[in-house]
C-alpha cells in the first residue's frame, strides 16, 4: 500500500508564504510519485489533524520559527511520527546563531568575528554605552541580524558607526536577541548536504544577487540574484567548501539533510554564517538547484528525502 505523507505548511512565521509555495511544490511532487497526501497548514489543531489522519510521515515544509526550532520536530517526537529533515537537537542549535556560531568556535570551524548582545543589556545594563567598542573590535562595515530568525529577514550591513542604532532597533524588532557579526567581502556559496548514514555535499551553489546583499527580495524573486553551479572557483576551494560544509553538519548533529551558508573570504577561506535545517523547495530554492546539477529532477529530490525518513 502507498504510504500516506502529512506535508506540514504555512503555520505563522515570518516565512509563512515561503512555506505554502515549498509545500505545494513538494505536494505536487509527491503526487506525481504516487504518495497519498494531505496537506496540513500548522495551527492549534494540528495535534487533532495529524491523529486523525494516521499518516506514515511527517514532511516539514516549514521555515522560521516553529518549523526550523525544534518545536514541530519535538512535538512530532512525542506523537510517534516519522519527519523528514534533522532532529530536535540540530533544529534548536542551528536556529539561534548565537549557540550555533559558539558551537562553530568550539569546533575549530571558520566563522566571521561576532559579539551577541539582548535587548535586557540594553535595557537593564547600558549596552549602548558600549557600541564604539564593538565597532572598534569588529571593524566597519559590519552586520546586524536577529539571533533567531531565517530568510535574511532583519539583517542590515552597517557602514558608519551612526547607522548601528537604527540596525538594532531594526533587528530586535524580530527577536530579543542580536548578532553584531564582522562583514566579509568574498564569494557567497551554499552547499546542500543530503544522505542518511553517508551524507554527502552537492554541487556548490554561487550566489550573486542584484542587491547589496542576500536578502529576502532576493532570494525568493526571480531575475533578483545569479546563481552559478557549480561555483566558480578551484578545484582546491571547492573541496575546501564542502568539507567545512559536511563538518558543520556533523558538529550540529544533523541527519538526512541541511544547507550551510558560507562566504569563502579573499584568502580562500570558507567562513560558515550558518546552516539551515529546512531548505526552500521553491522554483527559485537553492537545494533544488544543487540537486538538478547532481542530476537530481525535483521529484527525485523529494522521493529520495521521503525514503530516508521512513523507518526501515
Amino acid at each position: 500500500m502507498e504510504k500516506y505523507i502529512a506535508v506540514l505548511m504555512g503555520g505563522r512565521s515570518l516565512e509563512r508564504e515561503v512555506s505554502l509555495k515549498s509545500g505545494q511544490k513538494v505536494t505536487d511532487a509527491l503526487l506525481r510519485r504516487g504518495y497519498r497526501v494531505v496537506q496540513i497548514d500548522i495551527d492549534e489543531n494540528l495535534v487533532d489533524n495529524l491523529l486523525r489522519e494516521e499518516v506514515d510521515l511527517a514532511y516539514t515544509a516549514l521555515h522560521g520559527k516553529y518549523g526550523e526550532d525544534g518545536v514541530i520536530q519535538e512535538l512530532l517526537e512525542i506523537l510517534d511520527i516519522p519527519y523528514t529533515g534533522p532532529g530536535v537537537f540540530a533544529n534548536i542549535i542551528s536556529f539561534d546563531k548565537i549557540i550555533s556560531k559558539e558551537m562553530f568556535l568550539q569546533e575549530g570551524i571558520p566563522t566571521p568575528k561576532f559579539f551577541a548582545l539582548s535587548s535586557d543589556t540594553f535595557k537593564e545594563m547600558g549596552a549602548a554605552s558600549a557600541l564604539n567598542h564593538v565597532v572598534k573590535k569588529i571593524g566597519l562595515p559590519l552586520v546586524v541580524k536577529p539571533a533567531a530568525q531565517g530568510s535574511s529577514l532583519g539583517i542590515k550591513i552597517v557602514k558608519s558607526e551612526e547607522e548601528l542604532p537604527n540596525a538594532l532597533i531594526s533587528a530586535f524588532s524580530y527577536g530579543k536577541k542580536v548578532i553584531i557579526e564582522e562583514f566579509i567581502a568574498g564569494t557567497e556559496v551554499a552547499v546542500s548536504i543530503l544522505g542518511e548514514s553517508k551524507p554527502q555535499a552537492l554541487p556548490v551553489v554561487e550566489i550573486v544577487p542584484k542587491s547589496e546583499f542576500f536578502n529576502f527580495k532576493s532570494m525568493y524573486t526571480a531575475g533578483m540574484t545569479n546563481y552559478f553551479v557549480p561555483a566558480r572557483l578551484s578545484e582546491e576551494i571547492l573541496r575546501k567548501v564542502e568539507e567545512t560544509a559536511l563538518r558543520t553538519h556533523h558538529a550540529l548533529k544533523c541527519t538526512k539533510l541541511s544547507r550551510v551558508d558560507i562566504i569563502v573570504d579573499r584568502d580562500g577561506t570558507p567562513q560558515v554564517l550558518e546552516l539551515n535545517t529546512s531548505p526552500g523547495m521553491t522554483e527559485t530554492s537553492l537545494l533544488p538547484m544543487a540537486a538538478k546539477a547532481a542530476g537530481m529532477e525535483f521529484d527525485d529530490l523529494v522521493e529520495t528525502i521521503v525514503r530516508m525518513s521512513l523507518p526501515v
